[in-house]
């Protein structure tokens, strides 16, 4: 726990003497320093590659194609575990509140007993996703990680619940269909999912716990998102510091190694604050070394498909600095040296605005922040940009940040006409209004998500001006910014793009928010 003590060298292992501790450590070391640098033949010459790095590269091989998006249903997952080939094994653990079965999956037979849970809020599916894709990993072979797979299966018994809560999966909530966060029912386990995980965690008597969630795209670490944040919960107010609780933490300074070289300087660590009903404040607290993994936001990563990569290269990190305890290398300082979680990152920043007088005249800067407005079955969305602040943000980050300084700013305009169909508005015909400064289109047809994510106008229904006189909070103003009198940029939604472009240009790039 004191300094980095790295495993004993191999000359320490001599004659007929060795325990089988030893033994271990020994066949550890060698196990670990094989996979952590693997040499692989290209153009003629030797390139070395970390362990790490040759699994992220690898991900697309074992990625589940039925997961596209972040929305998918309890049914899709059953269908898949269905399917899961030996060495998995599969069984039912219980049912949700609304009968749906919770599965759980086990791969090795090792002493060390390792449990992930995810999905334990419905609306946080992307270590799900990663889960998925583990599991083909798993099952594979003659892939270069043989040696690994064996490896880990000798050593560790690991155990994963993949969807905690299916009915909140189903209905894209975070709570489950009593209306209960499952995360507050570690005390009082009203909750048949909460039942499951506490009895899973006990019959286990798990050594190491990984608890998966996400978090909101508003959190940042400086001027940088916080695309993973990190924690080994406090199982008291003191924030007490215990053996377990330590190693937990050792053991998230070696995935933050790894994550190091893909995000630099977008991790974090979370809040650690006791919690009391907490299922991980709770879990540290029973006995069981516990990591909290948040997923939370990148840019042009809207559906998490590159966070879900970063899961999976984190996972199976950690289960192999498990099995080999190479995350003794580390020290509870290293996990200090993770820098807080701050909230408040923006999605879009607009700086140094000359308003019109018609909008007050002042010099400001603006922030819009995105919403998922959702079809009934929660499986689909389109983004609608909501003004968050306006003022002074010089001290504010965001995930687009534009610069308007010395731009004449006008309010967009509202077409004259009327549509009366979807199709009259994808069409490239009107990219000539768009070019005009009209920004805001009328109709008299409901829009669907499919037609909103394809039309780079914003869409008022009748005669209604949606662009208000002046700005304010929750607003959503189109405003365009001309330099000499010609019109280069426009505001539309909280997306910022020139006119001038190919109209297919402009739609791909609405597709990247």
């Amino acid at each position: 726990m004191n300094g980095r003590n790295l495993p004993a060298p191999l000359n320490s292992f001599r004659g007929n003497s060795k325990s089988i501790d030893q033994y271990r450590a020994m066949k550890n070391l060698i196990m670990y320093t094989t996979f952590l640098f693997v040499t692989i033949h290209a153009n003629g010459q030797n390139t070395e590659i970390n362990l790490d790095e040759k699994i992220s590269q690898s991900h697309e091989k074992y990625k589940a194609d039925f997961i596209v998006n972040r929305r998918f249903k309890h049914e899709q997952v059953m269908n898949y575990l269905d399917d899961l080939k030996s060495p998995l094994e599969l069984r039912k653990v219980g049912s949700s509140v609304a009968g749906k079965e919770i599965r759980m999956v086990s791969y090795g037979e090792g002493e060390t007993k390792v449990l992930l849970w995810s999905q334990m809020h419905g609306n946080e599916p992307t270590a799900t996703m990663a889960l998925m894709d583990i599991f083909n990993f798993l099952t594979a072979s003659n892939d270069g990680f043989d040696d690994y797979r064996k490896l880990v299966s000798e050593n560790l018994s690991v155990h994963f619940i993949p969807m905690l809560n299916p009915d909140g999966a189903d209905k894209y909530v975070r709570r489950n269909d009593q209306g209960i966060d499952i995360n507050r029912d570690a005390l009082r386990l009203q909750t048949p999912e909460g039942r499951i995980l506490k009895r899973m965690r006990d019959s286990l008597d798990a050594d190491w716990g990984f608890n998966l969630h996400d978090q909101g795209r508003a959190s940042y670490i400086t001027d940088k998102s916080a695309t993973i944040s990190v924690l080994a919960p406090a199982y008291d107010f003191p924030k007490s510091i215990n053996e377990k609780r330590g190693n937990a933490m050792q053991l998230i300074a070696l995935m933050n190694e790894s994550f190091q070289k893909f995000i630099p300087d977008q991790v974090s660590q979370y809040d650690d604050s006791f919690e009391p009903r907490a299922f991980g404040d709770n879990i540290q607290k029973w006995g069981t070394r516990t990591i909290l993994i948040e997923s939370g936001g990148l840019i042009y990563d809207r559906e998490k498909q590159e966070i879900r990569k970063l899961n999976f290269m984190a996972m199976l990190m950690a289960l192999h600095g498990i099995a080999t305890d190479s995350y003794n290398r580390f020290t509870t300082d290293d996990y200090f040296q993770i820098p807080p979680t701050n909230r408040g990152f923006r999605d879009v920043i607009v700086k140094n605005i000359q308003l019109p007088e018609s909008l007050g005249g002042n010099i400001t800067d603006i922030a819009f922040n995105f919403q998922e407005r959702e079809n009934e079955s929660r499986s689909e969305y389109y983004l609608r940009a909501s003004l968050v602040d306006i003022g002074d943000l010089s001290t504010s980050g965001g995930y687009l940040i534009h610069d308007v300084e010395g731009y004449e700013v006008k309010k967009g305009k509202m077409s004259e006409e009327i549509y009366s169909s979807a199709d009259q508005l994808k069409k490239g015909t009107l990219h000539g209004l768009l070019k005009s400064g009209v920004t805001d289109i009328k109709v008299e047809f409901d829009p669907t998500i499919s037609d909103r994510k394809s039309i780079p106008f914003k869409i008022a229904n009748g005669n209604n001006n949606s662009n208000a006189s002046r700005l304010s909070l929750g607003s959503n103003p189109s405003l365009l910014f001309y330099k000499n009198g010609v019109l280069e940029y426009v505001l539309i939604n909280g997306y910022f793009f020139s006119p001038q472009e190919e109209w297919k240009t402009i739609i791909n790039g609405m597709k990247k928010l």
